[in-house]
């Protein structure tokens, strides 16, 4: 049992490389050869095109894909133990696509507001049982569509916005022996936390999410379980079918992008745990004085403090 089980290991270990050696390969041939997986997006519902869509969909949540991506994420911190003023670059990149991405869904939720105030308007006052936006021939829905439509810009503030507040410091969270160790053991215990607890969980999310958008979006259904060989062989039938089923008769029917939403947020989390461990590495080298460097937080300005309604 004991020979079975070393045996086991070094198998792993040797996939282990070997997965990791191919997504050089890999990379390469993608960036290469980039027709074989975008023909898609010029969709003119040719065989090509329905190849390239099955293999973006199977190549989105693979073995190959994730290797492809860790290796980059690990020739840019073997870079950075070089030269660490790039692995700086990198944090001041990442964490600024994080910040820029956020601050502008953040404007979904004042369109939430006036939305709503709209929609009461119309129906308490005019009486209206549907809204129309534009010239011409205008964009027309029941109220109640954009009534569940609000749904989606509080979904746009949450998904698009959390790697945001993670980079401004908004999340809480539990502290129980972090504030009592040193400053080094934070900042191990933070690059800890972002290979160990932040990637593992994004990359499980994803690999079921990315399977449940598509089944939104194209048929025949797909799975987690396909092969590359059985997603082409579905290629042959594969066509569009967006879903477009709203929870009541009249209500939004818009859902796919919910989906959608959770995917790019999966990404962000994944991509925003480099940076966090980028940077807790750097702060760890350069000691405390690092604490904080680069770092791009919202500051309020005199006059903008939030109030504390128990002074009233």
């Amino acid at each position: 049992m004991e020979d079975d089980g070393g045996y086991g290991l070094g198998a792993w270990i040797l996939w282990i490389l070997e997965n990791m050696a191919l997504a050089f390969y890999n990379l390469g041939y993608a960036l290469t050869h980039p027709m074989s997986w975008l023909d898609w997006i010029t969709w003119q519902n040719t065989d090509a095109d329905k190849l390239s869509l099955m293999k973006i969909v199977y190549y989105g949540a693979s073995i190959e894909f994730f290797f492809a991506v860790f290796m980059v994420f690990v020739v840019i911190f073997i870079v950075g133990l070089v030269r660490n003023e790039f692995l700086w670059g990198v944090v001041r990149a990442l964490e600024g696509l994080a910040n820029t991405i956020g601050r502008l869904a953040a404007w979904a939720g004042l369109l939430m507001v006036l939305q709503q105030v709209v929609i009461v308007i119309l129906q308490r006052i005019f009486t209206r049982p549907d809204i129309a936006i534009g010239f011409g021939i205008p964009l027309q829905f029941d109220i109640s569509w954009f009534a569940e439509e609000l749904k989606l810009y509080n979904a746009m503030v949450v998904c698009l916005c959390l790697t945001y507040t993670f980079v401004q410091g908004g999340h809480v969270r539990v502290d129980l022996v972090y504030s009592a160790v040193s400053y080094r053991t934070k900042r191990v215990i933070d690059m800890l936390g972002s290979l160990f607890f932040m990637m593992p969980t994004a990359v499980l999310i994803w690999m079921y999410t990315w399977f449940f958008m598509w089944r939104s979006l194209i048929v025949p259904p797909v799975s987690p379980t396909d092969a590359i060989d059985r997603l082409e062989l579905k290629a042959r039938a594969a066509r569009w079918n967006v879903e477009t089923i709203g929870f009541s008769p009249n209500g939004f029917t818009g859902y796919f992008l919910f989906k959608l939403l959770m995917v790019v947020m999966l990404g962000m989390i994944f991509i925003h745990a480099w940076a966090f461990f980028y940077r807790s590495y750097l702060e760890w080298k350069e000691g405390p004085e690092s604490e904080g460097k680069h770092l791009d937080k919202d500051v309020l300005e005199q006059g903008e403090e939030p109030y504390d309604h128990a002074e009233f």
